[in-house]
This record gives C-alpha cells, structure tokens and sequence, in this order.
C-alpha cells in the first residue's frame, strides 16, 4: 500500500470512529477500507490541495427543473440544454438540475431509483451533454428515499439489500424533542413480513428516512456518489442533511454523526475529484446553517438561507435594520469556502432562518402581506408540539409587487433591486430559473397538485419563452 493510500485509510478510520463510536460490533479499520473500495480509490490517487477556492468571481448558478422548460416530442434535458446555450451561456456557469431521477412525490425529492434518469426527462448522455459545457450540480437526497423503491420493498419483505436500511422507532418513545418541518405524524406503522413496523418519516409518509447508524446504508451513498462524478456531477447539494443520524431522545437535529459524515464524504470526494465541491443544504436557524462549514472541513458552501426573508422583509417594510444587522454580523468565508447566495428557489422563502434575527410579530406581518399577494404558508411542528409558520410560498416577483401597505407600482424596480443587493453580497449567486424569466404565481398548476410550493414551479414551453425573450431584445 503506497504512502498516500495508507494516509487516506488512516485519516477515513478516525471518521468512522468518530461516527460510530457508540457501536462496538464495527471494525472501523475494515469498514474504511470497504468505503475506500466503493469510492474506488483503491489505486493511487494525486492528493489534492487543501483549502483551494475552486470558484470565483466570474461563477453564477441556475436552479431549474429538468423539466421547466418543455418542447413536444424532445426530452426535457435536451431541451433545457438548448435553453442553456441559448438564452444562458453567457450569463450562467453552473446549473443546478434539481432531482432527474425517478421518483414518487414531492417533484423528485423522493427518489425510487438513485442510479437512474428518470425516463420522462432523458438520459444519463443527456445529463453528462450538459456536464461538458457547464459545471453540473446535482441533489443528493441522503436523508430518505421513497417508500415505493426496491430498498423499500425489500425492507417490508425483510429482504436484501434494504431490510435493515430504514431507521424505525417505537410509539412510546420520547419523541418529544425532535424538531421537524412539516405537521404530519413522524411515525408510520408498516406492515413487514417480520411484523408490525413504525418508520420514521421526516417529511412525507413516501420519504422514509435512512438509518445511518447501519454501515450498509452510508456504503450504499458512497457507491451512489462515485457514480454521480463519473457522470460529470461537479457539485453535490446535500439535500435535508441536517436530519441525516437520529438518536431518540434528542433533536435528531445537526448531531455531531452527521458532521462527522460530511466531512467523512468530503475526504472522499476531494480525492476522487479535487475540484467538487458540497453545498448542504440545512433550512435552519442562521448560526446553525453556519456549524456545516466546520473548520473549513465540512462543506464548501451553505445557502445563506437568512437572506431571503430578511430581504423580502426590507423591501417589504422599507427597512433595512434586520437585513443590515445581519449582513454586518455574517463572517467573511474562510479559504476554501463560500457563501451560496439566493433570494427564491424550487422551494418556498424559508422563515426558520429568520428566527433570533426578527421576532414572531415582525414575521407575522411579513406573512400577512404575502397572504395579500396570494401566496401561501407552510407549517411545521415545534418542539413544544405547536405549530409555526415554515416557509413562505409565493413567485418572488409576485411577493415584491407592494409593501404592507399593499400593491404599487414599483414591483419590478423592487425586484430588479433584490437581485442587485445578492450579487453584491460576498458569494456565489445563484438565480432561480422562474426569477430570470420573471414567472408569476401559477395558481393553476396548485389547484391541480394542491401542493403550496407549486404555485412557484410554473413549466414552460420553449416556443413561449423563446417569443417573450426575443420580443424583449427587439
């Protein structure tokens, strides 16, 4: 064994004590070196340099859907591909692709099958197209999987691989403490050929969540993640990471397994491909959200998830106190890590973020004026079992087109202004795809799903969006 590869096993052994060190059936020499097998960095690889900003000033991402844009009889990435080159190449580096895999709800974030396309978008010589001419970000829902994929159905069959991979947990443990975004029941009872079994289910009753406590399953994503850059996947968002290790009795919220792991997946990583990088995305409380940096050894970005509602708040209230006060309180990012900067994304204007920066009644108002706008709220369950309002789900033109005292006429000078005050922040800005084409609420595509996030996930047709933006250059 060279020197490198033996200093790569030493260093992956001391993350796998560290996660697991309440567990004494584990070799933790023996499952690092199975990790570094599925990670195939068996061979000799170069070490790449630590700390080393792979990003610039030049950088700006999109978020979209495989599927946003739609052209009759061409596969979405095909056609989104055509977008990008057509309308983007000059403006975006980075594409955001949110989930392309075959899935069973919440439009992909429920995913069947983590080595597929999902047939109805393309294929995987769609995605690694798109990959050559720009830098690819991919989800990587870690946190769950759908309750209709195979690791599922083996799980209810008591079969392999699967039947040991969902975390599961009894109706009379304390649960008392674990704090969650939505309000339905965490647990559901299932029934299993080895009985009657009660899953965790973080989000939905279809995202069941994984038990990393099992070896198996964190083998499983390092396989997944290999796989993933070797389809040109360059950057990872860590979906839900915040929910990842449970320990019943505790908040099953940002516990120290799941730092551990992140920087665990982080050394991997970088020695696959020394210029990826991991995004996590943890819609949490702002001081939180900033723990996933670690010691510039956990993720290379985090969404600066605080400046949505403190901006959609300043220009909603003409004052700027919380989002100076914030701006002013942020630390610089350290060498080899960056700000992720976005005011409206797939999902809605998350208003955990801006707890212990703006009270309750000052939130309150801010809803009162979006529920003006017809936009809509989303619940969750706090700790103390009550509910609060989660995010905020409203097109970000839409939410700028007044104040609370009502609608004017300076929405588009608003919107125009929020996007200017994000590109000046420090960071990586990343623009929503319905933000560069300033889409309106679709309210009817929510009375279809009665889903509240998908007033803000409007499709396209490219003939459509070709005649608006050439009638604009004209």
């Amino acid at each position: 064994m060279s020197d490198l590869l033996l200093a790569l096993l030493q260093r992956v052994t001391l993350h796998v004590e560290a996660i697991y060190a309440d567990v004494d059936t584990i070799d933790s020499r023996q499952l690092a070196e199975q990790l570094i097998k599925a990670a195939q960095l068996e061979v000799e690889q170069a070490n790449p340099i630590a700390k080393l900003d792979y990003w610039d000033q030049s950088d700006v991402a999109m978020i979209t859907y495989a599927d946003t844009i739609r052209k009759s009889g061409v596969p979405p990435l095909k056609v989104l591909h055509t977008f990008l080159d057509q309308f983007c190449r000059d403006i975006i580096n980075i594409v955001h692709i949110l989930p392309f895999f075959p899935f069973s709800s919440d439009d992909g974030f429920t995913v069947t099958d983590y080595l597929k396309v999902n047939d109805a978008h393309g294929d995987w010589s769609d995605i690694s197209d798109i990959a050559r001419h720009y830098h690819l970000m991919s989800d990587l829902v870690i946190n769950h999987c759908s309750s209709q994929s195979e690791w599922f159905e083996n799980f209810k069959n008591d079969s392999d691989p699967g039947k040991d991979y969902f975390f599961t947990a009894s109706p009379s443990d304390d649960l008392s403490k674990v704090v969650r975004p939505r309000t339905n029941e965490l647990l559901n009872k299932v029934k299993t050929t080895a009985g009657e079994k009660y899953v965790w289910c973080t989000f939905s009753h279809d995202q069941v969540d994984l038990d990393f406590s099992n070896p198996s399953v964190l083998l499983e994503f390092v396989k997944i993640i290999r796989f993933y850059l070797d389809h040109g996947v360059r950057v990872f968002r860590f979906d839900a990471i915040a929910f990842l290790w449970k320990v019943v009795g505790t908040s099953c919220l940002n516990l120290d397994q799941t730092h551990e792991i992140v920087r665990l997946l982080r050394t991997l990583i970088e020695r696959i491909r020394a210029d990826a990088m991991i995004i996590t995305e943890t819609n949490i409380p702002n001081r939180e959200n900033l723990s996933y940096f670690g010691n510039a050894n956990e993720t290379h970005c985090v969404y600066n998830f605080s400046l949505p509602p403190l901006l959609l708040n300043t220009l909603l209230t003409s004052d700027c106190h919380y989002l100076k006060q914030w701006m002013m309180s942020m630390p610089p990012a350290q060498h080899g890590t960056a700000y992720f900067n976005f005011i409206a994304s797939h999902d809605g204007i998350g208003l955990r973020p801006a707890e212990g920066l703006m009270s309750d009644g000052e939130i309150d108002v801010m809803i009162n004026a979006v529920e003006k706008f017809s936009g809509k709220v989303s619940w969750r369950i706090g700790a103390d079992g009550e509910e609060r309002p989660y995010e905020l789900n409203i097109a970000l033109f839409d939410a700028l087109q007044g104040t609370v005292e009502g609608k004017d006429t300076l929405g588009e000078d608003r919107f125009i202004c929020a996007h200017a005050i994000m590109l000046a922040l420090e960071g990586i800005p990343a623009f929503y795809i319905h933000s560069l084409l300033d889409t309106s609420n679709d309210y009817q595509r929510l009375e279809k799903t009665k889903r509240h996030r998908t007033i803000n996930r409007h499709r396209w047709q490219l003939d459509e969006v070709d005649s608006v933006l050439s009638d604009l250059s004209t």
